[in-house]
């Protein structure tokens, strides 16, 4: 039996981390993937990159991606024992933005203080990645021991919660 997470447990797992991997497909129809530094504004990914990227040249020809968030996990005071990452996975819906057309404060996040280096804005994208259906998840929630039984370690939660659950 899997976990059975909230969408706001994962939403806050997804915003303590900062490091992905994001899957797209090419216009030859292959495969490719690649780490990205990502921030989280209104329940939606940022991602910032050249404009020149291969990744947003894929993205602009294919929006749809998948993204897969590893959180790391391991035993206090006894690091040299490996544990798996903790991983939440899901499939989402790429737009390309201009630098120019992307919120400052957004900006300011991605890029940590170099947002008001006109160079560098001026040969920069945005990735905007908007999620989609259901977070898969493995580890989030469930202690070092569940992780052991993949039946007890795997989770899931929709995207977004019913309008019951959503905070008014």
């Amino acid at each position: 039996m899997s976990k059975q997470l909230t969408t706001d447990e994962v939403w806050k797992a997804v915003e303590k981390e900062l490091f992905a991997v994001i899957g797209m497909v090419t216009a030859e129809q292959e495969s490719r993937t690649v780490g990205v530094v990502y921030v989280v504004r209104g329940r939606r990914l940022y991602i910032g990159t050249d404009d020149d990227a291969w990744k947003v040249k894929h993205i602009r020809q294919n929006p749809n991606v998948s993204l897969t968030i590893p959180i790391h996990k391991g035993i206090p005071l006894l690091p040299w024992i490996k544990i798996p990452a903790a991983t939440i996975t899901f499939a989402g819906v790429a737009e390309v933005l201009s630098a120019e057309n992307t919120d400052p404060a957004t900006l300011q996040a991605l890029y940590r203080g170099m947002a008001e280096n006109e160079e560098l804005m001026g040969h920069s994208a945005v990735i905007e990645v908007t999620p989609v259906r259901e977070f898969l998840t493995y580890g989030v929630g469930v202690s070092l021991m569940e992780m052991r039984d993949p039946k007890l370690a795997r989770g899931h939660a929709p995207v977004n919660a019913p309008l019951e659950q959503m905070a008014v």
